[in-house]
């Protein structure tokens, strides 16, 4: 049995768990904090999450961990079969955590946490945004799923980061940087109505509410 280890809060956990659901890969998760400490490290070397136990032994990373399960369990393939279309879908996704929510990342501090972030750090925010953003818009397909017309590890992606870089901008740029990109709020309407999209909602929900009153607690 695969365990997914990590917290649901974590949109690198749910692309991962969302994964998992699509193919109908049984597995269990383990409830687990990103530490320093050495039992930890002996898992996640460096004191992340999420990561994954499996047969063979620990996983980390989510783009290798979905590589690998796509691998494991073509049965329900998420990824196209063809090379240059696989290829695409892999971009996709990298132009999304790399241009887009690695970007906004840099404000969840202020949007999720209650700290505070520089107006530097908004202002090359917004600079880094404005230029990822509309690179991501090219690539998108929307026809109807973001890479074309089946769902795929780029949906994964995209359900989990865009809806949080959209709340992240808004709350503390004071516009979504990604309403320019017009057919991307109906598609996250239609990806809002998978069962397995509101099942890892409902769950990441859940932890966020568990985290903040381990905050106030604390």
């Amino acid at each position: 049995m695969l365990k997914l280890c990590g917290f649901a809060a974590s949109n690198y956990y749910n692309m991962v768990k969302l994964a998992l659901l699509e193919k109908g890969v049984p597995f269990e998760e383990e409830l687990v904090w990103a530490s320093q400490d050495a039992a930890f490290l002996a898992r996640s070397p460096m004191g992340k999450v999420p990561f994954m136990e499996t047969p063979h032994g620990v996983l980390t990373e989510s783009m290798v961990i979905v590589e690998y399960l796509e691998q494991s369990y073509p049965q329900v393939p998420l990824l196209p079969q063809e090379p240059y279309a696989c290829a695409k879908n892999r971009e996709l996704m990298r132009f999304m955590e790399l241009y887009v929510e690695l970007t906004a990342r840099r404000l969840y501090a202020e949007a999720f946490f209650g700290g505070k972030v520089s107006d530097e750090t908004k202002t090359a925010v917004e600079r880094g945004l404005a230029k990822g953003v509309k690179a991501f818009g090219r690539l998108a397909k929307f026809a109807p799923f973001v890479a074309g017309d089946r769902f795929t590890l780029a949906d994964c992606a995209a359900c989990v980061h865009l809806p949080l870089v959209t709340v992240a901008t808004r709350a503390v740029l004071g516009r979504d940087c990604l309403a320019e990109i017009a057919p991307l709020k109906t598609y996250l309407k239609m990806m809002a109505e998978r069962p397995h999209v509101q099942r890892v909602g409902t769950d990441r929900k859940a932890n966020a509410e568990l985290i903040a009153a381990r905050r106030s607690v604390g």
